[in-house]
């Protein structure tokens, strides 16, 4: 599919292209990494007692494909991890069962995880594809090298802050809790042009897919408490 065909697709929708479909595809050619908030992005952020925050199982397979697709082009997994400012355990679970490179809970000053994030995966922020949602994501998502917005329709002031600000390259049509992840995973992977390849080698159950779920299987998901972190210079 061109890249016109995925900017109308997409912006028909209710998609917002920030930069150009161009843009985005040149900025993919250098990620190495997905680091996904979770609050607001694989759900609606709705909390209560006894009530945890769930996913959804199109937005898990989204994130397979995604990292089936990077697989392809490149011959290797990505990294992939969650920040989030809780320790919840949907977050922890999914991680866990889909091999995630990690998961950064209790994070309440996310710069300082993402900084720790970067040195333990030997990464540069500009490497990294970032998904998030709200005010105190902004400060990472100015670092990385893509930062794409789960929209919500009761943030206007905000959305037209971070539109302004250029603090997103895509905003997203769907809101959390409504397969936002899902509409993240499909665009880059189209505007990366590979989505056929993608979706026959998983539909067939391929060698190369076998051979790609049998590394990511290998792959054991780090549980990192951010209040448990030692500081650089700390003993």
């Amino acid at each position: 599919m061109e890249l016109s065909e995925i900017e109308k697709l997409f912006s028909s929708k209710g998609g917002a292209f920030i930069v150009s479909p161009f843009l985005l595809q040149q900025k993919l050619a250098k990620i190495k990494a997905f680091v996904f908030d979770w609050d607001g992005v694989f759900n609606s952020g709705t909390k209560g007692v006894g009530h945890t925050s769930g996913f959804s199982e199109p937005d898990a397979m989204g994130t397979n494909l995604l990292r089936f697709s990077h697989w392809l082009l490149f011959g290797s997994l990505p990294t992939v991890a969650i920040i989030t400012g809780e320790a919840n355990e949907s977050a922890i679970s999914l991680a866990m069962r889909e091999h995630f490179t990690c998961i950064h809970t209790k994070s309440k000053n996310k710069i300082e995880s993402f900084s720790y994030f970067l040195t333990e995966n030997k990464l540069h922020a500009q490497e990294v594809a970032f998904v998030f949602d709200d005010v105190l994501d902004l400060g990472m998502a100015k670092l990385c090298g893509l930062k794409i917005q789960i929209h919500r329709n009761a943030s206007p002031i905000l959305n037209d802050f971070i539109r302004k600000e250029t603090l997103a390259d895509y905003i997203t049509f769907n809101e959390g809790g409504h397969h936002a992840i899902r509409e993240v995973c499909e665009l880059i992977i189209g505007i990366r042009g590979n989505y056929s390849e993608t979706v026959t080698n998983r539909l067939e159950f391929s060698a190369k897919y076998q051979t790609y779920l049998n590394s990511r299987q290998q792959v054991e998901t780090t549980l990192y408490v951010a209040s448990e972190i030692k500081k650089p210079d700390q003993n």
